[in-house]
């Protein structure tokens, strides 16, 4: 923004909107996160490692891939996956296509915990989010933030961040 243009400031209904959206947010992924390390021993975002890898094809996916799907740095990504190899989780090896990149892979471990984790995580999900909305309200959340995530990802070409 430069100095020339005048802020264009939220007034209070959209303040109100914008502070319950940061405020749920983070109330809702601290509770999905304890809740996955508390059955799991898991955080929030080995699970989502978890289950992109599953529905991969062979289970892998290229580390740069993976840190883009997740819409996290490389480096996170990287000590994410260094603690999920360390307990079996995954494992790591030069990409079978060119050896140059780093390809992530879910072990039978890492996939049988996912199928014990996945209806629990669920679970919190549709107790914390989904079964508290209107159906539509839920289905305009999506869109919304569809939306955001398009504007995000069109405004950054550098980034190779892709949802479903």
């Amino acid at each position: 923004m430069t100095g020339d243009v005048a802020p264009r400031w939220l007034n209070a209904d959209q303040q109100q909107s914008w502070r319950a959206l940061m405020m749920g947010m983070t109330l809702l992924l601290d509770r999905l996160d304890e809740d996955l390390e508390r059955e799991f021993g898991i955080s929030l975002t080995e699970y989502e490692v978890l289950v992109r890898l599953s529905e991969r094809p062979e289970h892998r996916m290229r580390m740069a891939q993976l840190a883009d799907a997740l819409a996290h740095s490389r480096s996170r990504v990287t000590h994410t996956v260094a603690r999920m190899e360390k307990a079996g989780y995954v494992v790591r090896n030069a990409s079978p296509d060119d050896g140059r990149g780093v390809v992530a892979e879910l072990t039978q471990k890492g996939l049988e915990l996912l199928e014990q984790a996945a209806p629990c995580h669920v679970e919190s999900v549709r107790r914390n989010l989904v079964d508290l909305v209107d159906p539509d309200d839920f289905a305009a959340l999506g869109r919304v933030f569809d939306a955001v995530a398009d504007h995000l990802v069109t405004r950054h070409p550098e980034s190779e961040i892709r949802h479903p």
